[in-house]
């Protein structure tokens, strides 16, 4: 990995909210005319929000086919059996944002612009959760500052997630002080409008996520879990997204084609069979707002590794992204987090923590928040919640799980939750062709580009079966 310097520089482009590209390049040894050596703070917001969601889609562009809501209509494809690919485009965008966060942190604290660094620490703890997530140990604490290093020491995956939960406890303490004039601009901040107190309650929700996704270790505390939650978004109006583009949400790019019959997105197996009731017995009422029937009047997915069986995918006889739905139209922002996520996190982390009346109280209002949020007409909302909630006596973590899985869609936070339920889902298939064997993939191979420039730091590779830190006792 080459080393991150140069502080306190942005392209002059990202000023202007439509064009929101970083300006950060590895050993920009010389003054650029084209950088702003002094950003102001509010500039330095707009490109920190926007990447945040902006690395969420680009993970999720290839983690959603791991987590099956994605399946590549061409048989044995590189993604869907799990083989090596290279992700160094999207490797590079993450340490791009990160550092550029660190440009925005310094310059924060320089100013003791106490919101501004708060909103930094909050989503470089973000950011580091999406790339030590996908590939494990990563640099960080020694990648970015003024003194260029040519190879750069990884940290382990154990301090990483313990650098995230400090950087969102030092975020939250940050937003309750007084920022004097240094404050958060609506225009600028493409996340939460500048509202200190959404920036409060998103915080919690990104703790919350992360306290829970230790769920395997003994260190795990569902009470911590479930106070950052309660204290976190609190209805579907605060759900935090992105929906400023040059152009249009990349969702909507894809679902536009899809108009023309250029078609793409092309949903799985295991996901629409969920939603058609083949998996478990009852139609769910929000298929017809993720997707569309097929020219055979049904909801059919593709296999992931099979590819498309029909007709060489040139006919919608399989389920596709849907530009009818809100997920995936031109108004749909880049979700972050959603209220009926954070639902969920609580309805978990109660049930690890025996509190069945609290789990299924949370787990009916984060159904409700999902179908009111996709538009459910209430009474068929109402009659799914009742077919799927038999008491609270009767909640399981398959319950928890599965329902929570319709809410992450597109979310790249999706196949973190896969992975701690080890594929448990029920009737959840393996690829056809798999090359782990019988076993699913828990892990992203090192990018080729970061061998080639930081390979003496490079762990040295595993199969892509072997988990994650967080992913095992």
């Amino acid at each position: 990995m080459k080393k991150f310097i140069k502080i306190g520089k942005i392209s002059i482009l990202a000023l202007g909210l439509l064009s929101l590209n970083s300006c950060k390049d590895y050993f920009d040894l010389t003054e650029n005319p084209n950088l702003v050596q002094n950003p102001p703070l509010n500039a330095l917001l707009t490109t920190a929000t926007h990447k945040a969601a902006f690395n969420n889609y680009r993970i999720a562009t290839f983690n959603n086919h791991y987590a099956q809501y994605f399946a590549s209509p061409s048989a044995g494809s590189d993604t869907d059996t799990y083989q090596i690919t290279n992700n160094s485009t999207t490797w590079n965008n993450l340490f791009y944002a990160l550092a550029d966060l660190y440009d925005y942190m310094v310059k924060s604290e320089e100013a003791a612009a106490y919101h501004h660094l708060g909103v930094a620490q909050a989503l470089t703890a973000y950011q580091l959760a999406l790339v030590s997530d996908t590939w494990g140990s990563v640099p960080y604490s020694q990648a970015f500052g003024k003194e260029p290093i040519l190879t750069v020491p990884y940290d382990s995956e154990e301090d990483l997630y313990k650098e995230q939960i400090a950087l969102l406890n030092k975020a939250l303490e940050n937003f309750k002080k007084t920022d004097g004039s240094q404050t958060l601009t609506e225009k600028d901040d493409l996340l939460n409008g500048g509202d200190i107190d959404k920036w409060i309650r998103f915080t919690n929700g990104l703790k919350a996520r992360a306290l829970n996704k230790v769920s395997k270790k003994s260190t795990y505390n569902a009470k911590e879990v479930i106070a950052a939650a309660q204290a976190s978004l609190e209805s579907n109006a605060e759900d935090v997204g992105m929906a400023t583009f040059d152009g249009v949400n990349p969702w909507a790019s894809i679902s536009r084609s899809n108009l023309q019959n250029v078609l793409d997105g092309w949903l799985s197996s295991n996901f629409i069979d969920q939603l058609n009731g083949t998996t478990y017995g009852t139609e769910d009422p929000r298929v017809s707002k993720i997707t569309e029937k097929t020219v055979h009047g049904v909801y059919k997915g593709t296999q992931n590794g099979e590819g498309n069986t029909g007709a060489a995918n040139t006919v919608r006889d399989e389920c596709y992204i849907s530009y009818n739905s809100p997920l995936s139209n031109d108004a749909a922002p880049l979700t972050i987090l959603t209220y009926a996520e954070v639902k969920f996190i609580e309805a978990e982390a109660a049930f690890r923590d025996n509190n069945k009346a609290l789990a299924y109280t949370a787990y009916q209002a984060g159904i409700k928040a999902s179908m009111d949020k996709l538009g459910v007409p209430a009474a068929d909302a109402t009659k799914y919640i009742t077919a799927v909630s038999k008491g609270q006596a009767s909640l399981t973590l398959l319950d928890i799980f599965r329902e929570k899985y319709v809410v992450t869609y597109l979310n790249s936070e999706a196949w973190n939750d896969v992975r701690r339920f080890d594929y448990k889902y029920k009737d959840f298939k393996l690829p056809v062709g798999a090359v782990l064997g019988d076993k699913f993939i828990r892990r992203v191979a090192y990018p080729a580009e970061e061998i080639t420039e930081n390979g003496s730091n490079v762990p040295a590779e595993v199969p892509l079966s072997t988990e994650l830190w967080w992913d095992k006792p």
